[in-house]
Formats: C-alpha cells, sequence, structure tokens
C-alpha cells in the first residue's frame, strides 16, 4: 500500500467511524424517547421529549455532513497518479503535506503530518489544476508545489 493510499483508508475510517457514532446517538436518543414516552407525562415531559427531538436534528444534520464527506471520498482512486492536482491529490509544498479531499482533522502517518483540504477551501482552489514547480501566494505565504502523488 502506498503512502497516499494509507492517508486515503485512515480518512475513509475516520469518516466512517464518525457515521457509526452519530447512527448510535440517533438510535440511542430514539430508545430514550420511546421508553420516556412510556412513563411520563405532562409539562416535563413534553419539554423532554422536545429537547431530544431537537438533538436528533442535530445529529442528523451532522450525519448528512458526513454522508456527504464520505460520497466525495468514496469518488477518489487512492491508486490515481497525474500531473495536474485533481480531487485526491497528496501534494508536498513547503515541506508540508495537502490531501485535496475534503476538509478532514490533521492526521500523522507514518510520523508525517498530513493535512486534508477541500476543492473550495483557498489553497485547495489555488492548487487544483496545477502541476509541480507552480508557485503562488496566499496570506503573504509563498508556496511551491515540490510533489505530487
Amino acid at each position: 500500500m502506498t503512502f497516499k493510499q494509507k492517508i486515503y483508508h485512515y480518512y475513509l475510517q475516520l469518516v466512517q467511524d464518525r457515521i457509526d457514532v452519530f447512527r448510535d446517538m440517533i438510535a440511542a436518543l430514539t430508545e430514550d424517547s420511546k421508553n420516556d414516552a412510556k412513563g411520563s407525562a405532562g409539562d416535563k415531559h413534553e419539554t423532554a421529549l422536545s429537547m431530544m427531538h431537537i438533538e436528533q436534528e442535530k445529529l442528523n444534520t451532522k450525519l448528512r455532513e458526513v454522508l456527504t464527506q464520505k460520497a466525495v471520498l468514496d469518488k477518489i482512486d487512492s491508486a490515481t497518479i497525474t500531473k495536474n492536482i485533481i480531487v485526491g491529490s497528496l501534494i508536498k509544498a513547503n515541506g508540508i503535506y495537502l490531501y485535496l479531499s475534503v476538509a478532514l482533522p490533521k492526521i500523522n502517518i507514518e510520523g508525517i503530518n498530513i493535512i486534508a483540504l477541500s476543492p473550495q477551501s483557498p489553497l485547495g482552489s489555488k492548487l487544483m489544476g496545477n502541476k509541480v514547480g507552480f508557485t503562488f501566494e496566499i496570506n503573504s505565504t509563498k508556496y511551491l508545489i515540490e510533489e505530487i502523488s
């Protein structure tokens, strides 16, 4: 497995773990609301159910966001190597490794920090379509693309 494929699989697992957590939390809230409905009555009961419903909606929104991230990752072929930067490219610029996919937390694989960013981000949009040797500036920092894999 290549370094880029390890990064891809790590992020895919990270997103899948988040999906599982949100689904478990939603299922637990659903179960709690069913159990609460059996033995409660009155204003406190209605308030508790309302709060659970609001929390469930928040979790459903977060779940939809993570499912969207997974859909983007699912479309990436981690074995593809191109000369131009595309979604799924691993870029080394100024000694920093950037994985162009979706905005996800920074990770460390084999002692190397990797930052995942979306093509819609300011840095991601500057990178898209460019080649090794391309230079650009963002927030007074000059970047040089050193490698693409």
